[in-house]
């Protein structure tokens, strides 16, 4: 007979991706695990693996349900659009429940988990996301003559992208959020059409 679990596998992966995202990988031991979730190592184990096999299910699991991408992906309104994302960017990151966590995918990039190869092409493939989505609203934003003429939509995807990750960790350390609205409202300028 096959063994019953006696906890919802899916509302433990919660509670872990909440730990790693908040506390990181490399101050997060298995007792920390066990502590937040109530459930014993041999039944974590049995379920999720060890604790690298627990945090890439945890990081699949934000992507999965904490990416703000979907949104900017399906917007076709150019520059409005990737407005809109950075100030919920830096709304969601500097207020509320998750102030001051990051991004559960910028933080990997800046830690030792990312030296795990499974752990790198996650990020790799949630980096070419973000980059893409922004490419794809810049040149929404370059039909609709938003974007100055010498702007060019490769490099100001690949320059935005890397500022996304900029917020995510500036906003772990405690950046003020209007800065960050004026630094994304200068980097937005620096591509727009000035009519």
């Amino acid at each position: 007979m096959a063994d019953v679990k006696h906890f919802d596998p899916d509302a433990t992966l919660e509670s872990v991706v909440r730990l790693f995202w908040r506390q990181g990988v490399a101050t997060t031991g298995i007792q920390d695990i066990v502590n937040a979730t109530g459930i014993n190592r041999s039944s974590l184990y049995s379920t999720f693996g060890g604790k690298q096999e627990l945090y890439r299910a945890a990081l699949e699991r934000y992507v999965q349900d904490r990416s703000r991408l979907g949104r900017l992906e399906e917007d076709a309104r150019g520059l409005p659009a990737i407005t809109e994302f950075f100030t919920g960017l830096i709304e969601t990151r500097c207020t509320g429940e998750f102030a001051q966590w990051g991004c559960m995918i910028s933080n990997a990039h800046a830690g030792t988990e990312n030296g795990d190869p499974v752990v790198r092409a996650i990020l790799d493939r949630q980096h070419q996301r973000l980059r893409t989505a922004l490419h794809s609203a810049l040149l929404s934003a370059q039909r609709q003559r938003q974007l100055s003429e010498d702007a060019d939509p490769d490099s100001a995807a690949d320059i935005l992208a890397l500022l996304a990750h900029g917020v995510n960790l500036r906003s772990r350390a405690g950046a003020d959020a209007q800065q960050l609205h004026r630094t994304v409202a200068a980097a937005i300028a620096a591509v727009a059409c000035r009519a």
